[in-house]
């Protein structure tokens, strides 16, 4: 059937993502369990039945403990993971910064790197050169542009990576943990960033380990529990649910 979407700029509706893990079996194991019709593996549902619309401009955080589909939402919003069940409707341009420089290569430089992944987000040529000083000067690599990426530490490349990101013309804006990339001074930078594209109404879809920072920056918060939605609405309300829910003494992991 084919379900009819509002205008807004990310529409969830009843999504599933469901995967298949091994069992760890030995070949004497597999080869009666597949006579009995059971096969290798068995299906993990990452979510289940998830519904969810975010309006154009909205800025969105995603809480929960680890395993709870949280980095799944991101990547089915992104388009590099297909839904098993359900729909999802994303209208503008996507700049995910999940896996920073994940388009990188480790032989290229730094310079080559910023062209190399700006194509990847959808850049043209014309676009990275205009905006190449600032993703340098952004990242505090000039010394470091003409050196190849495999030589970065973990910190450089991600900061290179959160760079390109920021700079591309986009409109929905994927994070998960990426303000973690540097020292303090650099993830104020990027707190920065990110409340100039709050202000030029970019949709922001934010997951992070810090609770204050999803209470403070975003309007509204989604809380997912064993992959489905277990709240949804303020900021402020989902995260004091979530906190008064976890038991004393776990980690409020996020």
């Amino acid at each position: 059937m084919q379900i009819e979407f509002s205008q807004r700029e990310i529409e969830f509706w009843r999504v599933s993502k469901r995967f298949q893990l091994q069992e760890g079996r030995t070949l004497r194991e597999f080869v009666p369990a597949l006579f009995r019709g059971q096969g290798w593996a068995e299906p993990f549902y990452a979510l289940r039945d998830v519904t969810f619309f975010m309006d154009r401009g909205e800025t969105i955080g995603i809480i929960g403990r680890n395993g709870s589909g949280k980095s799944t939402v991101l990547k089915l919003i992104a388009g590099v993971m297909a839904p098993s069940e359900g729909e999802v409707r994303v209208a503008g341009r996507v700049s995910p910064l999940i896996e920073l420089g994940a388009g990188f290569h480790p032989d290229l430089t730094g310079r080559e790197n910023v062209y190399l992944n700006g194509s990847i987000l959808g850049m043209p040529s014309r676009e990275i050169r205009e905006q190449f000083d600032d993703i340098v000067d952004f990242a505090e690599l000039r010394e470091f542009i003409d050196t190849p990426v495999k030589r970065y530490s973990s910190g450089m490349y991600a900061r290179l990576g959160f760079a390109v990101s920021v700079h591309s013309n986009l409109e929905v804006l994927l994070v998960d943990e990426a303000l973690s990339v540097g020292d303090a001074f650099f993830e104020e930078k990027c707190l920065e960033k990110m409340h100039e594209f709050q202000q030029k109404g970019t949709t922001i879809v934010l997951v992070s380990h810090s609770l204050e920072l999803i209470s403070n920056f975003c309007e509204r918060a989604i809380w997912l529990e064993h992959g489905s939605v277990k709240a949804n609405g303020r900021a402020s309300d989902v995260v004091r649910q979530y906190t008064e829910t976890v038991p004393h003494g776990v980690e409020l992991v996020v």
